[in-house]
């Protein structure tokens, strides 16, 4: 399915902003599941942008404004097409037991290190070893299907509120709230997932449901994050505990790193009062 974004980043500070330098991880990835077609970003006030890739591969654009400014804007466009197919179809499934050999194996871990220690948002708490006593993997058919049921869990058991946590919120504080965003639903997952050996990262991008909400009328609409577990002998495949959801067409994802810290969309440092932000996304179908 072919996915247009407008994602909009204004800045409106309450005095003359200096030196300001910034960093925009908008930039769709192209891989097995999607291709960008069409990707700009354009900052106002007008400057150059410089394009790098980080220790993840996620593309990033750096820029800095020297100049007072009164405003910043960011308006990214892209243009994405995206695969009908379900993420597992065609790749292999191992045996529950090959499975768990393969994640005790060295070179497994060595390999994935980044994605099976913990961060501070993902720390293994008290309050994550007893949410963990209830996530038995022995009685699974495989680490697939602990992992699809972890994700139920994890919608079945949690409240969406908005106003309950923030972008510093870790696990053992949502855990203790038993309500969050879907920030700290994928940090949750990422914790329970790396608990028990499997390594797993946090995603950031975009979640199509125009359709759902009558067409492609206006709605209100954000950035979104899920998370992506390797499941040994299969690979990477993507899980929405916010939705409870496997990742499909309807997913456009940018980047993915340890955890929110490593793929904040649009974070930067400048010299001056305070300022207030406002975001706008807009994501819908293309006419072909």
């Amino acid at each position: 399915m072919k996915i247009e974004i407008l994602h909009r980043t204004s800045y409106i500070y309450e005095t003359p902003a200096l030196d300001s330098v910034n960093e925009v991880r908008l930039t769709p990835r192209t891989n097995y599941r999607q291709s960008c077609y069409h990707h700009e970003v354009e900052v106002t006030p007008s400057c150059s942008l410089f394009t790098y890739e980080d220790y993840f591969g996620n593309r990033v654009h750096a820029y800095s404004v020297s100049a007072p400014h009164d405003s910043m804007t960011i308006t990214v466009k892209s243009t994405v097409v995206t695969q009908k197919r379900e993420q597992g179809a065609g790749r292999p499934r191992l045996p529950l037991n090959e499975q768990k050999l393969l994640l005790e194996n060295e070179a497994f871990r060595d390999r994935y290190i980044e994605f099976l220690l913990p961060t501070d948002y993902t720390e293994q708490t008290p309050e994550l070893q007893s949410f963990m006593k209830r996530q038995p993997i022995g009685n699974k058919e495989d680490l697939y299907a602990w992992a699809r049921d972890l994700s139920s869990t994890i919608y079945n058991e949690f409240t969406y509120d908005p106003e309950a946590t923030n972008v510093e919120t870790t696990v053992k504080n949502a855990l203790q709230l038993k309500r969050g965003v879907c920030q700290d639903y994928a940090h949750l997952m990422i914790a329970a997932c790396r608990n028990v050996g499997m390594p797993a990262r946090y995603v950031s991008g975009y979640h199509f449901i125009g359709d759902l909400q009558g067409g492609n009328a206006d709605f209100e609409q954000a950035s979104h994050a899920w998370v992506e577990v390797h499941i040994p002998g299969t690979g990477w495949l993507g899980f929405d505990p916010t939705n409870n959801a496997e990742v499909n067409w309807r997913y456009v994802k940018l980047g993915h790193g340890r955890d929110y810290k490593d793929i904040v969309p649009v974070k930067g440092v400048y010299k001056g009062g305070t300022s207030r932000l406002d975001v706008t996304v807009d994501v819908r179908l293309a006419e072909d």
